[in-house]
C-alpha cells in the first residue's frame, strides 16, 4: 500500500508515484512527462512532498519509485508554493505558449513576477521531449548542447539536422510550439534546426505523399507492405483491386 494525500491505495504494478496518482484520478501537473517516453524529471512541476517511507522532502513524482509504506502529499503548501514559482519562471520565458498558460491557470497563477532573462525569440523551455522522442524513433537528429544559461537543443555541431526523418514527432510533442514543420517545394522544412527533407513520390500517380527518410526508417524497423510506396489514394485503390479480385 502507498498513502497519497491521506488515502491508502494499493500498488498494481505501477513503477512511479505519478502513475499511481493518475490511476487514482489525482491531478499532478507535468510538462516534460509523456506516457510513451521514459521518465525524465526535468520540469519539476510534478513535485510531491514525501512525508514518510522515503527521503523526506520534495521529489519529482515521475521518477519517484512507488514503494510500499511511502507517504506523500501532492498539494501541500510547500508543493503548491514551489509549483507556482516554477510556472512563473516558465511564464517569463514563454508567456504566450498555450500549454504554459493552461498550466498557470490550473495552478492559480495569472502572471509572472520574474522578468524575461533572454532577448531571443525562442520558446524552448528545455523540457527534453523533442530530444527524447527523436531518439525513440531512431533518428537522434537533435540533442542538448552546452550548460547553464547557454543550454539549448540543437543538431550536432549546431549545423543543419541532416539525420532528420521528417516524421514531425518532435513538433507533435513540443508543448510550446517552438518546433514547426512546413511544406516547401517538394520538401518538408523543420524549424528551428534547419532540417530539409525530400518527400517520397507515389510510384503510381507521382504525387509527393510522405517524407522519404521516414519511409526508409519504417522499412528498416517494421517493414512495409507491397503498397508502401503508394500515396493514400492509390493505396486504397490498390487494396480495393486486391479485395475485388
Amino acid at each position: 500500500m502507498i498513502t497519497i494525500d491521506g488515502r491508502q491505495v494499493p500498488l498494481r504494478g505501477e513503477a512511479t508515484v505519478l502513475e499511481v496518482a493518475r490511476r487514482e484520478g489525482i491531478w499532478i501537473p507535468t510538462l516534460c512527462h509523456h506516457p510513451g517516453l521514459a521518465p525524465y524529471g526535468a520540469c519539476r512541476l510534478c513535485l510531491v512532498e514525501v512525508k514518510d517511507g522515503g527521503k523526506p522532502g520534495l521529489a519529482a513524482s515521475c521518477v519517484l519509485p512507488a514503494t510500499c509504506g511511502l507517504v506523500v502529499e501532492t498539494a501541500s503548501p510547500r508543493v503548491n508554493q514551489t509549483r507556482r514559482i516554477l510556472i512563473q519562471l516558465l511564464l517569463a520565458v514563454v508567456p504566450d505558449a498555450p500549454a504554459i498558460r493552461e498550466l498557470a491557470l490550473q495552478l492559480g497563477v495569472s502572471d509572472s513576477i520574474f522578468k524575461a532573462g533572454s532577448k531571443t525569440k525562442s520558446r524552448c523551455v528545455l523540457c527534453g521531449l523533442c530530444v527524447r522522442v527523436c531518439g525513440e524513433v531512431g533518428a537522434n537528429a537533435i540533442g542538448f548542447a552546452f550548460r547553464g544559461p547557454r543550454r539549448k537543443v540543437t543538431p550536432p555541431f549546431e549545423k543543419d539536422a541532416e539525420k532528420c526523418l521528417g516524421c514531425q514527432a518532435c513538433a507533435n510533442i513540443c508543448p510550446t510550439g517552438e518546433v514547426k514543420f512546413t511544406e516547401q517545394a517538394g520538401q518538408i522544412a523543420g524549424e528551428p534546426w534547419q532540417s530539409r527533407v525530400d518527400y517520397a513520390q507515389c510510384t503510381s500517380c507521382g504525387a509527393p505523399f510522405a517524407p522519404a527518410p521516414f519511409l526508409a526508417k519504417l522499412r528498416e524497423r517494421v517493414g512495409l507492405e507491397e503498397t508502401g510506396d503508394l500515396c493514400p489514394a492509390c493505396r486504397r485503390r490498390k487494396l480495393f483491386e486486391i479485395v475485388g479480385a
